[in-house]
């Protein structure tokens, strides 16, 4: 699996980027332009076959919102696969419900923070 991202995804990436959910977008607001611990964010990066919401590379670490589309048994089980998956390629993957941007954005942002120090000590 690869971890760039493959062409052949380009123009979904460009599609989902440009139709983020509020909760992606707002996130986005957050992560850009390595304001957090200095980390470099992607949006709408895709791995193999993949395409995960953000993806910082130097950390190896995905973030994943997910809103009630991803509620029901066969998208947690979908989900558990390719965070499996991600996982093996050395990919940590945090995922949160799209409120906890609203409702506990510190945490998200603290959990980022306190992921790096490890990855960096």
């Amino acid at each position: 699996m690869r971890l760039h991202n493959h062409k052949f995804y380009k123009p979904l990436r460009k599609h989902l980027r440009r139709h983020s959910t509020a909760a992606e977008a707002t996130l986005w607001k957050v992560l850009k332009k390595s304001q957090v611990k200095g980390c470099k964010f992607r949006r709408q990066h895709s791995i193999g076959r993949y395409i995960v919401d953000f993806f910082c590379y130097e950390l190896m670490l995905a973030i994943e919102l997910d809103g009630e589309v991803h509620a029901d048994m066969n998208s947690i089980a979908r989900d558990t696969a390719r965070d499996g998956e991600l996982e093996r390629l050395g990919i940590t993957v945090f995922r949160y419900e799209n409120r906890w941007v609203y409702e506990y954005p510190e945490v998200i942002k603290q959990d980022i923070i306190d992921f790096a120090e490890k990855r960096r000590s």
